[in-house]
């Protein structure tokens, strides 16, 4: 029963890697219809923001790495952004975009695979058989590929952009008001929140910054349009050196890649995370592992935290000088 399993799942995988680009070139054709599908009134609660500021002067989205499935969070993810929003009590923290899907329609339904993904979340949330709960990365996993392509980026991007922005517009945002955006984007997250940048920032009119949290990020015209990126990594994760080591525009010689000139402008700090893993047990959101007192979701909510404040002071260091005009 299992090989038969791990079979079919292996089959829908093929499937879904030759299939990968299909949803976002079909979003671009208007095969889905003009309207992205939205969530229903029902689900709101599921993952409302955290936070109860009326008027917030900063907001911060968080793009879930590789295991999201849908519109709610797991209970980690969940723990995190009260966390999170604890430590920016004039923030906004939204949790509910679905970076893997530009129609922001989960895993879980209305999908010819659904019925797989389905299993294979029971079995990850019961903790069984991680070969086959494993297809859910994977599957997202070809998301972040299609997104890193520069044929298929900029359309993957716009279909974020849209469903960031409808985000943030429930929630009150005003476009044009400069209220500053920052992008939160877990491990392929941060791929996701760079395609997206160059539209949210057009969009908005407003600074947008991305905090990677172990993330994945390719040399992609939008790091010329955030306004800096901040990297949080662990000490035990190696997982986000793999695109430095395989794509060409991370490369020192490739001196005019987007990667580099972020570098020689000064716009990328690399902060450690202390001991933290990329995924499993140890890793970033684990709110049981810990070390110096503190559970490694509370530290990677302070340090998100901390950026964001950091964030703050230089925006605000910056409208300040700008306001500053030479007597005549």
């Amino acid at each position: 029963m299992i090989g038969m399993v791990i079979t079919a799942g292996l089959v829908a995988l093929l499937i879904a890697m030759l299939l990968a680009p299909i949803e976002a070139l079909g979003w671009w054709a208007g095969w889905y219809g003009e309207e992205l599908q939205q969530p229903t009134l029902r689900s709101l609660d599921s993952y409302s923001p955290f936070g109860a500021v009326r008027r917030p002067g900063h907001y911060v989205v968080f793009l879930d790495g590789i295991a999201k499935v849908g519109e709610s969070n797991y209970a980690n993810v969940e723990l995190f952004l009260d966390r999170l929003a604890r430590e920016l009590p004039t923030a906004e923290v939204l949790g509910d975009v679905m970076p893997y899907s530009v129609r922001n329609v989960g895993l879980l339904e209305n999908r010819p695979l659904a019925a797989l993904w389905r299993y294979a979340h029971r079995l990850k949330t019961e903790g069984r058989q991680p070969l086959i709960n494993f297809l859910i990365n994977i599957r997202n996993l070809m998301q972040v590929l299609v997104a890193a392509d520069s044929r298929y980026g900029p359309i993957y991007g716009q279909g974020e952009a849209q469903l960031i922005v409808n985000s943030l517009l429930k929630r009150g945002y005003e476009p044009a008001s400069g209220v500053p955006v920052t992008i939160v984007g877990y491990s392929g997250g941060a791929q996701i929140a760079l395609v997206a940048a160059p539209f949210l920032r057009r969009g908005l009119a407003a600074p947008v910054s991305l905090i990677s949290l172990g993330g994945i990020m390719s040399s992609d015209a939008g790091l010329m349009a955030v306004e800096h990126v901040w990297h949080l990594q662990g000490t035990l994760d190696r997982v986000p050196d793999i695109p430095a080591w395989m794509l060409p525009g991370r490369w020192s010689l490739m001196g005019h890649s987007h990667w580099n000139r972020l570098l020689r402008e000064n716009r990328f700090t690399r902060v450690s995370a202390g001991p933290m893993r990329h995924s499993g047990r140890g890793n970033y959101l684990d709110p049981i592992a810990a070390f110096d007192g503190r559970s490694h979701l509370d530290h990677s909510a302070v340090l998100v935290g901390n950026v964001v404040n950091r964030i703050d002071a230089k925006l605000s260091a910056r409208a300040k000088r700008t306001q500053v005009r030479p007597r005549d």
